[in-house]
Formats: C-alpha cells, structure tokens, sequence
C-alpha cells in the first residue's frame, strides 16, 4: 500500500471521478473534492469545497494548497486554465482524463488529432468534445510538463455508467428468449472497466509516471464479450445456460431503426463497420507497460450485476417491443412486424409496404 498522500479530485461525485475518490479513500488517503455538488453527494471520508468552474466560484477555497496528486476529467479548455492558474505550482503530479475522441479519424487506428479548440473556449457542445479534449491536453501539458500524465480512455464500464452500455447486455441476458446480436460474432468491441482505470491512476501518480498513454484493454470478437457475459451470470446463478443470439446484419438493423453505442433504441457497446473500426481497436500495449492491469470480463460483469441485482433497471438501450419487432421482420414473420412512423407504430397488414424511416 502506498504512503497516506493529499490528492485532490475535481468532480468526485460521478462514475470515474467518484470510483477515484472511493478508491483513493480505501487506500487511506486524505482526499478532497472539488465540484458543484450537483451530480451526486461525496463519498464518504473526503473533503468536500463547492467549485462551479463557469464562473470561478469556489477557486479561492483551493489558492495555496499543496496536493501530491490532481485527478481531473474536465472537457472545456476554459474551465482548465483557471484552476491551473490555482493550483499548478503546489502538485507533485496532475492526471487528466482526456479521450479517444481526440483522434480524427475512427475507421483506422491513426494518431492524427483533431484540430484544437481555442484554449479560452467555454463552449460545452458535445460535438466538439474531441477538438476541446485536445486543448485540454494541451494547456495541462504545458503548464505541468513532466508531473502531469494524460490517459485517453476509449469506452468506460462499470456499475454508475448512466448510459448502460455494458449493462444492456446483462440484463437482456437475465430476461432470456431468442436475444438480437448486431453485426456478426467476430466483430471487435473494446472497453475499460471504471475500477481497473481509477485504480491504475493511483497507481501511476505514485509511481510518476507521466506521457500521454491511451487507456484501454485488449479488444475482444463481440462473440467472446457475448460469452463473457454470459459465463458470468451463469456462475452466479442468474441464467441457467448461454442465451439464443440471432446474429443480424448491421444494415438491416440500421433500416429497421435500431442505433449504435448508447441512448434509445440502441444495442450497447456496438458500433457499425468500418465505420468505427479504429475505435475499436486501439493498442493496449502502452497501458499494460505503463502498469494497467484489466479485470476479466467476468470480474467486471459480476461487480456490474452486484451493484444492480437488488432492482435491475435499464437505464438505456433496445426496447423488448422493437427487439422483438425487429427480429421479426429478420426472420419474415408479418404478423409480428411492427413498424413505426414518427410516434405511432403500426403493423405490417395496417401499413401496407412503408418502410421504417427513423
């Protein structure tokens, strides 16, 4: 176990940044937490000051304090300068969280960047999230040099993702029946398991180590991850047997209106090819040698279904009703299509030959 150390979060409060704080705590740190306080309540045995970086309220809290280790997640270049301003010259090692979508191209594993965002920005839009993440690395870089490593994590897993998209799968799993599989079974799917990541940062801010390092774990055939799954629920009892998958290709699924990755509609973790092929097949190596160690997908299962068997509920992802409708229309039973136009759905016999238009 490492020395008591004082490391500061900026966050705290929400999946990665709480999972680094639980952490942290465990491992007998003394830990403060920085944030607005909006998202969620600190865990317990940390300190906790109020900072709402959009309008500097809070910094004053944090002038003159000494932190061995700064853990951030922020995306918006503007919100990053002013705590550097704060608190650069007082750590010994600053540790931001940046993302894969820095890369400007997803079909191949290419290290071309985005092209950055002004480092003054304060525009939060999501569809400029890797162009602000790249000024992000940028400013931290500059102002820390040596002390600060950045990690760009592809897709993160674990029990307080909002989106669900691991735990689509699990569930769906628990319920049994004919389940709908996208794509084929040699299709890569890629992750890192949210306790595996915050440990390994903890790890890395005593060791020093610096650079900027992708955080991911080897990729997986969507087949494998499927068994996985599958062999982690049976082990706990919770399915008697692996599920019944129907492999379907992703164009008819994209006709029929299923998504990709996240949200409504969606079947979690899949992303169309080749499209997204490159994203999902970026080198663990670096990680591994810079002291990550990935969890089996077994191990990450369990602790998602630990932490949600008491009331599973999916948070997102595919509807049993257009599962259902969709499988359906695969395997050419008219009597069960049914298909939707805006927020009415009809069956084939009532909507002749229309199409699904999203």
């Amino acid at each position: 176990m490492s020395t008591e150390k004082n490391i500061l979060v900026l966050g705290g409060t929400v999946f990665l940044s709480e999972a680094i704080a639980k952490h942290a705590v465990a491992r007998g740190h003394r830990v403060h937490i920085a944030s607005r306080g909006t998202t969620g309540e600190p865990p317990e045995g940390v300190a906790f000051s109020r900072l709402d970086r959009s309008t500097g309220e809070g910094l004053d809290d944090l002038r003159g304090r000494e932190f061995d280790a700064v853990f951030d997640v922020a995306r918006v270049p503007g919100h990053i300068g002013p705590v550097l301003d704060a608190l650069a010259a007082r750590v010994g090692h600053w540790s931001l969280v940046s993302t894969i979508s820095v890369y400007a191209r997803n079909d191949v594993v290419s290290d071309e960047l985005h092209e950055p965002t002004a480092p003054d920005s304060l525009d939060a839009g999501w569809e400029i999230y890797g162009p602000s993440k790249v000024a992000c690395e940028t400013l931290v870089r500059e102002r820390l040099g040596g002390k600060a490593l950045i990690t760009r994590p592809g897709l993160i897993v674990g029990p307080r993702d909002r989106n669900d998209r691991l735990g689509y799968w699990p569930l769906r799993f628990a319920e049994g029946g004919e389940v709908l599989a996208p794509g084929t079974p040699e299709r890569r799917v890629q992750w890192i398991d949210v306790d595996d990541y915050a440990a390994w940062l903890l790890d890395a801010a005593d060791a020093g180590v610096s650079g900027t390092i992708d955080a991911i774990g080897e990729p997986v055939p969507f087949g494998d991850f499927h068994n996985g799954i599958a062999d982690a629920l049976i082990a706990r009892g919770v399915i008697a047997e692996r599920p019944n998958l129907t492999w379907v290709p992703q164009e008819f699924l994209a006709e029929h209106g299923v998504n990709p990755w996240a949200g409504p509609d969606s079947l979690g973790m899949w992303v169309p090819s080749p499209d997204y092929d490159g994203m999902q097949g970026r080198p663990a190596g670096p990680a591994a040698a810079a002291g990550f160690r990935a969890s089996p997908l077994e191990d990450t299962v369990g602790r998602w279904w630990d932490a949600n068997a008491a009331a599973p509920q999916l948070k997102a992802g595919l509807t049993r009703e257009k599962e259902s409708a969709v499988l359906a229309a695969w395997h050419g039973d008219p009597d069960r299509v049914v298909r939707y136009e805006g927020e009415r759905r009809f069956t084939v016999p009532e909507a002749g030959n229309r199409k699904y238009e999203g």
